[in-house]
């Protein structure tokens, strides 16, 4: 099923395309919600990352598995976009650090996925990137720097500076009397 799907893709039928995009719309959009501002804007970028899978789906190597190839052209879509809306997004960075949690994992165990993306959608553009690479994607700050065309001690500095405004993103909502209320 899956290799002939691959096959109408590579014929450019729009039926092909369309069960391609159904079966990893969800996969995909669990990656671009955490590069991008809002929802509409991580579908914007998922919807470029299709795109680009549709034009370049002849090199894909059908005896390999599909995730890995689609999160790369994901991930490198997401920094694209970031390349390009970086000036128009700057906003100042508000150092977060003051009272700052302690680093206790039970802490977090409670949290959901959606409201830790939630509160790491709060970070500033270039921390929030440096963060979900560094993080998630598991580049090293080496690759970060190349990717994102910055020193290396800058992506280790922002990295630094995520996490710091990350606990005290998480602390501000653990004392908010919702979720006390939820507990």
């Amino acid at each position: 099923m899956f290799k002939k799907i691959i096959k109408g893709c590579r014929k450019r039928h729009r039926k092909s395309q369309k069960e391609l995009y159904e079966m990893y719309y969800a996969y995909g959009m669990s990656i671009t919600l955490r590069y991008a501002d809002t929802r509409n804007e991580a579908a914007a970028i998922l919807n470029d990352a299709f795109m680009k899978v549709y034009d370049n789906i002849k090199e894909y190597n059908l005896n390999r598995p599909f995730k890995p190839w689609f999160r790369r052209i994901l991930i490198n879509t997401a920094i694209n976009h970031y390349h390009k809306t970086k000036k128009e997004k700057e906003r100042p960075v508000v150092d977060l650090q003051e009272n700052s949690i302690s680093e206790d994992e039970s802490i977090i165990s409670g949290i959901t996925y959606r409201e830790m993306i939630e509160m790491v959608q709060l970070l500033s553009p270039v921390y929030r990137t440096i963060f979900n690479l560094y993080v998630i994607e598991g580049f090293t700050h080496k690759e970060i720097a190349r990717k994102l065309h910055i020193a290396e001690g800058t992506s280790k500095s922002n990295f630094f500076k995520a996490k710091q405004n990350l606990r005290s993103i998480l602390e501000k909502n653990l004392t908010l009397p919702n979720y006390n209320a939820r507990k």
